[in-house]
């Protein structure tokens, strides 16, 4: 008697599950919520740049008193800060809150995607879009007011993502004490006034007087800016510009000060933050 040969099982079809396309199917969704939102995106789209005119207005102010201040340059990289902090922070708040209290996190960790992947599919449309928000001032700054090539890429690299990496973390951490949407407008604009008026975007720090300046250089924000500033410039202001080897050193302190606020708010972040709302 012959016996039947065992029955193949069929593998199964259809593409494998992967981080990425997980981080992409995420993105996709938030990305289509964000686009339904008119609010989210005049914040998003005009706000930061309609904030150009009154930034080069100061700037210029501050000019008058301290010769020598390059308005241009301070102008197109603290509307880039603008942007992150706008784009990404301010954005990304109202997105945890939103999805939280919608019971879309809680459902989502339910599936294979891990909880870093969640919170990084939400932040995947506002940090693609505030790159190429940026992008764009960049461009502009380099095609109208003639600026030059950045001294140092690599730091100015770096002072973007340190900067994206904070405000994510700090939208993370905010979302914790934000009860609605509607309220993020109030539990961001500690964050935000701090970042324009005390991290170099609106006022310079070197045309502060010494003390505050050097309180304002230990402020959360301030070293992603400062980097920006000074991978473009090569000067950060407490300084004369310098090559691209002399901006590492003066690079050195923005980048261990980021690093600490980057963790303190990546603890902060994972510590308090809340996947569902409480009833």
């Amino acid at each position: 008697m012959t016996t039947a040969a065992p029955t193949a099982t069929a593998a199964p079809t259809g593409p494998r599950s992967t981080t990425a396309r997980r981080l992409l199917a995420l993105g996709r969704a938030e990305a289509t919520l964000l686009l339904r939102n008119r609010s989210a995106l005049f914040t998003a789209l005009l706000l930061p740049l309609m904030l150009i005119g009154g930034r080069h207005g100061m700037l210029k102010q501050q000019a008058d008193s301290h010769p020598g201040l390059d308005v241009d340059s301070l102008l197109i990289t603290g509307t880039i800060g603008g942007i992150l902090a706008f784009v990404v922070y301010y954005n990304l708040t109202a997105a945890y809150v939103g999805r939280r209290n919608e019971l879309v996190l809680k459902r989502l960790r339910t599936g294979e995607a891990t909880d870093v992947e969640i919170l990084a599919g939400t932040a995947v449309p506002s940090v693609s879009l505030a790159l190429l928000m940026s992008a764009v001032v960049a461009a502009g700054g380099v095609a109208v007011l003639k600026l030059g090539a950045p001294v140092n890429p690599l730091l100015l690299a770096a002072g973007v993502l340190l900067s994206i990496g904070t405000m994510i973390a700090l939208a993370a951490l905010s979302s914790a004490f934000t009860k609605t949407v509607e309220t993020a407008g109030i539990t961001t604009l500690p964050v935000l006034l701090v970042s324009q008026f005390g991290s170099g975007l609106l006022i310079p720090l070197e045309t502060m007087p010494d003390r505050i300046a050097d309180v304002c250089r230990l402020l959360p924000t301030t070293p992603g800016f400062q980097l920006i500033r000074l991978g473009w410039t090569g000067s950060d202001g407490s300084a004369a510009a310098t090559g691209f080897g002399g901006t590492w050193a003066t690079a050195l302190p923005h980048l261990v000060t980021g690093a600490v606020w980057l963790g303190l708010a990546l603890w902060g972040a994972v510590r308090y933050f809340r996947w569902e709302s409480r009833r």
